[in-house]
């Protein structure tokens, strides 16, 4: 298909009026979860076709773009599918190694870099006719907190894109295709752009370091866990998917760095050689939180981040918790910090109440400051004759 022929299937004028499309064919992609073995990390094919979209519970990239999307004046549900059903397209041919339709570039996909592409939408998505009863149940935005300093150009958007990969370049790629095609329908509002080292030296998955040096994800959700803490499964469009909020924290690690190494692990609660708690001697090993030292005073103080995020502390709310490093140049100034990501079920009745605890008097704060925020509903995954969100645009 001609490079001119795939913009007039996409062409949507801004004053209402669309070129018809017809039902985009989606191409039939690879099933299998990996091309690796199942313990690596690394070099792995996924597929967009089942219950969830790939890139939420799958093992952590070492890139990851998030592009966030105003949707252009005029586009109502009808676009909005009509690009779902474009993207579909295009998300079939880059996750399995092929390039999109009219891809003058195409060379540049391959399998095997673990690619994934997982889209959801922001709330004013919720607000186009014939949209306002499809909003899931907790999905509401997060109150303003005490810490908060926002910056438009971080926070927002009606769309978002979170594309995932081994290599960056596989990452930017595939970023440019979606954005192309998009562009009748949205333009872009923002890109995140983060890392993380989520393998060890053979390639197996492994906790990640953020750049406090501490390892950054123990203790998430697995098992029947992960499904009570994440994936929607009230028979709504939303079925097989979630809920997520990115926070974007800036990280004051000149004066971070000027702390003693006890310091440090007294603020988090946890040892910086091995992630274990500060009551115990290995990563995963219980968190007792009423242990207390000679003096009477906790082990894990009553402030360190690890306490008051613990479920224990947050009458047993879970979370699937990903982060990705930054660092941002600007003005000859540069930048560090965290992508925080975190998938629910419900953001209001699990995420706001924890992040509100931690406003209030995590020790953390001292060193961390909120400079982005947004929320998304991430659809279930769609089968090979479907296409994302179909659901949510019937009528």
């Amino acid at each position: 298909m001609s490079e001119l022929s795939r913009r007039g299937l996409v062409a949507y004028g801004a004053a209402g009026g669309a070129v018809a499309l017809g039902a985009v064919g989606v191409f039939a992609a690879s099933r299998e979860g990996s091309s690796a073995a199942p313990t690596s990390a690394l070099r792995r094919t996924y597929s967009p076709h089942g219950v969830h979209q790939a890139g939420i519970d799958t093992p952590a990239p070492a890139i990851t773009t998030a592009v966030a999307y105003d949707l252009a004046a005029g586009v109502g549900a009808e676009a909005l599918a009509r690009l779902m059903r474009v993207w579909s397209s295009d998300i079939d041919a880059l996750m399995a190694g092929r390039g999109g339709l009219g891809d003058p570039t195409k060379e540049i996909s391959s399998a095997g870099m673990s690619l994934s592409i997982t889209v959801g939408f922001g709330p004013r998505v919720f607000t186009l006719p014939g949209l306002a009863d499809k909003r899931p149940e907790g999905f509401v935005e997060i109150p303003g907190l005490r810490t908060d300093r926002l910056q438009d150009r971080w926070s927002g958007g009606d769309l978002i894109v979170m594309v995932a990969a081994d290599d960056e370049t596989s990452v930017a790629h595939a970023e440019r295709v979606l954005t192309r095609d998009a562009a009748t329908f949205a333009s872009v509002r923002w890109r995140q752009t983060g890392f993380w080292r989520g393998y060890d030296q053979n390639g197996s998955p492994t906790t990640g370091r953020n750049l406090f040096g501490q390892l950054d994800g123990t203790g998430n959700p697995s098992g029947e866990a992960l499904d009570k803490a994440v994936w929607v499964d009230d028979g709504s469009w939303m079925a097989g998917g979630t809920t997520m909020m990115l926070r974007r924290f800036q990280l004051n690690l000149d004066v971070w760095d000027t702390l003693t190494r006890e310091r440090q692990e007294k603020v988090v609660g946890r040892t910086l050689a091995t992630g274990a708690p500060l009551t115990g001697v290995a990563e995963r090993d219980v968190m007792d939180l009423a242990a207390k030292d000679s003096d009477g005073q906790y082990v894990i103080a009553a402030n360190a981040h690890a306490r008051l995020a613990h479920p224990d502390s947050n009458s047993g709310r879970r979370m699937l918790r990903r982060g990705l490093n930054y660092v941002y140049d600007e003005d000859g100034r540069r930048t560090s910090g965290l992508m925080f990501i975190a998938f629910v079920r419900s953001i209001a009745g699990q995420l706001t109440p924890v992040l509100q605890r931690l406003d209030q008097t995590d020790a953390l704060n001292e060193w961390t400051t909120p400079i982005g925020s947004s929320i998304w509903a991430f659809p279930g995954g769609y089968p090979t004759d479907g296409w994302l969100a179909k659901g949510l645009f019937a009528s």
